[in-house]
C-alpha cells in the first residue's frame, strides 16, 4: 500500500493522506459519486471528475506495480535477477519502460536470432560484437562453426548478425531513443490502395502526409478507418539515412577492426527490420489511445450537455414520429410523462390527407389540451414541420420543437420499450421516446446505448470496452448530480443512481408497484436485494417529493438529518467554520446542508436554457448569404458544430467561425441542445441543401 500512495502522489495533486483516505473508502465499497459528494472531508473536496480521474490514475499504478512484481519474480525463477536489473524495475516510471527493460530477457521462440542460438552462434555473434578483428579474420574464425545445420561461413555470419540484430531492437536505450524520435519528428504518410474509391470518405486522404505530434484525434480515426476498409495504407517515417549515420557514429569506433561493417550491417537490419516496425506499432496505438481517450471526452461533453438539457415541465406534450408511405405517428404523454394516447396520420406524399390530419391532431389537442409537439429530425421531418406550422397558420396554436430521433428505433425494439408498453406497436414506442426527449431528456435517453444517440465523432472506432465504462461513469455522474425521484423514475434511470445498480433498481420498480410510493428514504431498506450499503450509497441522491420529511427531497443525506434540524436554532448561517465546531461536523458538509436546505427539490437543470418551440419554418429557398437564422447545436466534432436551423439537413459552424479568438475545440464556445438566437449564413449549396453558418459577425 506504501508503494502504491507513494506513487499515486508523484502522479497526481493529491497528497499521501488525502490518496490514502480515498483508497481506503474505494476498499470498503464506497462509489465514486457518494464519496464526492458526501466524504468531502476525507478527500479534501475533490469533485467527481478529479475523483475518476484520480481512479484511473490508481488502476494505471496498481497494474504498474503488479507487473513489476510478476517480471522480477519470472527473473528470480530463471536466476537472472541482479541488483542492477532489479533496481532499474524498480525505478522504472511506465509499463513502457518496464517492459523495455524485460525485453531481453523474454524467452523468444522461433525467431531468427533463437534459430542461430540453437546452432550453437552466440559465441559467433559475441566475436562479431566486440569487432576487434579484421574482416578477414573475423571471416577465418566464422568457419570453426560451420557444421550441424550450419552448412557454410555465409550461414555461420547471418545467424550471428540475426542475433545482434535483435539485441540491438531488445536494447532499452535503443527503443526509448527510437520511440521519441517517432513521436517528436514522424511523419504519417497515408496512400490510396488499389481499392481507394476516388469521390468516396477518404478522398481527402489519397496522398497525405502529416506530422505524428501534431495530428487531431478526428483525422487519425478517420485514416486508421480507410486503412481498416482497405482504402488506405499508412506508415511512419522519418529521416531513416541520418538516423543510421548517427547510429553509425555512436556504435562504430576507430579502434575497432575492419569487420565492424559486418556489425554496422547487422545494426542496420536489427534497425529496419526489428526495431523501426517494432515501434512503429507501439507509436501507432499510443496515438490511437491518444485519439480513443480526445474521441470519447468530446463524446463525454456532448452527452452531458444532452442529458442536461432542462425538461419541459407541467405540460402535456405530442411526441411525432414522421414518415412518407407509413404514416406519421402521434404519441400523447401527459405532465409526468405517461403515455395517454396515440394516433396515425397522413399529411405527406402518397396519400397527403392534409384535412384529415388536422382533424386528428385538433381532437387530441382539444381531448387532452397538449400544450407543444415534439418532432423527430428523421425521415420527412422538414414537410412535417412545415405541416404544423400550416396548423399554426390555420389558427391551431400548438407550437413545436424538432429533437433529434437518434437512438428512438432502438429503444422502441429493446426489451427496456416491450417492458414498458407491451401492448403498443414499436413505431408508437418510437414517438413517445421523442416526446419524453422534450418532457425529460435525461429520463428518457438514459434507456437508449450513448452509442446510438447521434452524437460525437468516430464513437464506433474507438475502444469500445473504455467508451462503455466512461459512458456509463459520465451518466452516472450526472444522474446523481440531478437527483432522481424513487416514485417516479424508471428502473434504467434508477440503475445509475449509486449503489444501486439493474437488478436493485428492478426491486424498487416492483416493490413500488405492488406496495405503492415510498413516503421516507428510510423505507427503501424494505426493498428486496436493497442493503445497508446500498442505501447508505444511494439515499443521499434520491428525492421523494412529498415525503414524511422535507430533507427527503433534499440531497442532504439521512446521516445528516439530525445535524439538518439543530439548524433550525440558528438565525445567522454565515459563520459556518464554527457552526461546524459546535455541530461535530465537517464544515464542507455542512455548506452542502445549508445550500440544500435553500432550495429543497432544487433541479440543477432548472438553471440552463430551455428548448426553444416554434411556429414558423425555415425553407432553404428563403435563405441568402447574410440571411440571419436561429437554432439548436445538435452535435459537436473536433472541427466545427452540426446546428438545426429547420432545414432537412443541419448547418454547419465551422470552428473558424465560431470566435474571432483562436479556440482549441469548439466545446469552448457552444454546447449540444444549445438555442442560438442569432446565426449569420454564409454559404449555401441549395443542390446538396447545405447551409455553411457563423457566429463570428453576430458577436462583433
Amino acid at each position: 500500500m506504501k508503494k502504491l500512495t507513494t506513487l499515486l502522489a508523484q502522479r497526481t495533486t493529491l497528497n499521501e493522506k488525502q490518496i490514502s483516505n480515498i483508497l481506503t473508502l474505494l476498499e470498503k465499497g464506497d462509489t465514486i459519486p457518494f464519496i464526492a459528494r458526501y466524504r468531502k472531508e476525507m478527500t479534501g473536496g475533490a469533485d467527481d471528475e478529479q475523483l475518476r480521474v484520480f481512479y484511473d490514475v490508481y488502476l494505471s499504478a496498481k497494474r504498474l506495480l503488479e507487473r513489476k512484481e510478476e517480471i522480477l519474480n519470472i527473473l528470480k525463477e530463471r536466476e537472472l535477477l541482479d541488483g542492477k536489473i532489479e533496481c532499474a524495475i524498480q525505478e522504472a516510471s511506465t509499463m513502457t519502460s518496464v517492459e523495455d527493460l524485460y525485453r531481453p530477457y523474454k524467452e523468444k521462440k522461433n525467431t531468427r536470432a533463437s534459430t542461430a542460438i540453437k546452432q550453437g552462434l552466440e559465441p559467433l555473434a559475441n566475436l562479431l560484437q566486440s569487432a576487434k578483428l579484421s574482416k578477414e579474420a573475423f571471416m577465418s574464425e566464422a568457419k570453426r562453426f560451420v557444421k550441424g545445420e550450419v552448412k557454410d561461413v555465409a550461414m555461420a555470419l547471418r545467424g550471428a548478425q540475426d542475433i545482434i540484430a535483435e539485441r540491438y531492437a531488445d536494447m532499452p536505450k535503443e527503443r526509448e531513443v527510437l520511440r521519441d524520435t517517432l513521436q517528436r519528428h514522424g511523419t504519417i504518410e497515408v496512400k490510396g490502395t488499389k481499392t481507394f474509391q476516388e469521390n468516396g470518405s477518404f478522398k481527402n486522404y489519397k496522398s497525405h502526409s502529416e506530422k505524428a505530434a501534431y495530428i487531431p484525434s478526428h483525422r487519425y480515426l478517420a485514416i486508421k478507418r480507410g486503412e481498416k476498409e482497405k482504402e488506405l495504407s499508412v506508415k511512419l517515417s522519418i529521416d531513416t539515412e541520418r538516423y543510421l549515420d548517427t547510429l553509425k557514429r555512436y556504435k562504430l569506433k576507430e579502434w575497432m577492426g575492419s569487420s565492424r561493417e559486418l556489425l554496422f550491417d547487422a545494426y542496420k537490419d536489427g534497425f529496419k527490420r526489428l526495431l523501426f516496425p517494432s515501434i512503429e506499432r507501439e507509436v501507432f496505438a499510443l496515438l490511437k489511445v491518444r485519439a480513443d481517450e480526445a474521441a470519447i471526452g468530446v463524446f463525454g461533453k456532448n452527452l452531458t450537455q444532452l442529458f442536461m438539457t432542462p425538461p419541459v415541465v407541467g405540460k402535456v406534450l405530442l411526441g411525432v414520429d414522421p414518415a412518407y408511405r407509413t404514416g406519421c405517428k402521434l404519441a400523447v404523454i401527459d405532465e409526468n410523462g405517461m403515455y395517454l394516447d396515440h394516433a396515425v396520420i397522413y399529411h405527406v406524399p402518397p396519400r397527403d390527407e392534409y384535412e384529415k390530419s388536422r382533424d386528428v391532431v385538433r381532437k387530441l389537442v382539444e381531448k387532452y389540451n397538449i400544450q407543444g409537439a415534439a418532432i423527430g429530425n428523421g425521415t420527412a421531418s422538414n414537410e412535417t414541420q412545415a405541416f404544423f406550422a400550416r396548423l399554426n397558420e390555420d389558427g391551431l396554436t400548438l407550437p413545436y420543437t424538432v429533437v433529434s430521433e437518434a437512438g428512438a428505433s432502438v429503444y422502441s425494439a429493446s426489451a427496456i420499450a416491450a417492458q414498458e408498453y407491451p401492448d403498443l406497436d414499436v413505431t408508437i414506442r418510437g414517438a413517445i421516446s421523442i416526446a419524453g426527449r422534450v418532457r425529460d431528456p435525461m429520463a428518457t435517453l438514459v434507456k437508449i446505448d450513448p452509442k446510438s444517440l447521434g452524437i460525437g465523432q468516430y464513437q464506433h472506432d474507438v475502444d469500445q470496452k473504455l467508451l462503455e465504462r466512461k459512458l456509463h461513469e459520465g451518466v452516472e455522474s450526472l444522474v446523481n448530480s440531478v437527483g432522481v425521484d424513487v416514485n417516479s423514475a424508471s428502473a434504467s434511470l434508477l440503475s445509475y443512481v449509486a449503489g444501486v445498480g439493474t437488478k436493485v433498481a428492478q426491486s424498487i420498480v416492483k416493490h413500488r408497484e405492488s406496495e405503492g410510493v415510498f413516503d421516507s428514504k428510510k423505507a427503501l431498506l424494505k426493498v428486496k436485494g436493497l442493503g445497508a450499503k446500498a442505501y447508505e450509497q444511494a439515499a443521499g441522491f434520491i428525492r421523494i417529493r412529498d415525503g414524511k420529511s422535507v430533507f427527503d427531497n433534499t440531497g442532504i443525506h439521512p446521516e445528516s438529518y439530525e445535524v439538518a434540524e439543530k439548524l433550525e436554532k440558528y438565525d445567522d448561517l454565515s459563520d459556518t467554520k464554527r457552526i461546524a465546531e459546535e455541530l461535530g461536523v465537517g464544515e464542507l458538509t455542512l455548506k452542502d446542508i445549508i445550500k440544500e436546505l435553500a432550495k429543497p427539490g432544487f433541479d440543477p437543470r432548472e438553471a440552463l436554457p430551455h428548448i426553444p418551440f416554434k411556429d414558423k419554418l425555415t425553407d432553404i429557398s428563403m435563405l441568402k448569404e447574410g440571411s440571419i437564422v436561429s437554432g439548436v447545436v445538435r452535435n459537436i466534432a473536433d472541427f466545427g458544430a452540426f446546428v438545426d436551423i429547420g432545414l432537412k439537413n443541419d448547418g454547419m459552424i465551422h470552428i473558424s467561425q465560431m470566435s474571432q479568438k483562436r479556440i482549441a475545440h469548439p466545446l469552448e464556445v457552444l454546447s449540444v441542445n444549445q438555442y442560438l438566437p442569432r446565426i449569420e449564413v454564409i454559404k449555401i449549396e441549395r443542390e446538396k441543401n447545405r447551409v455553411g453558418l457563423s457566429l463570428i459577425q453576430i458577436n462583433t
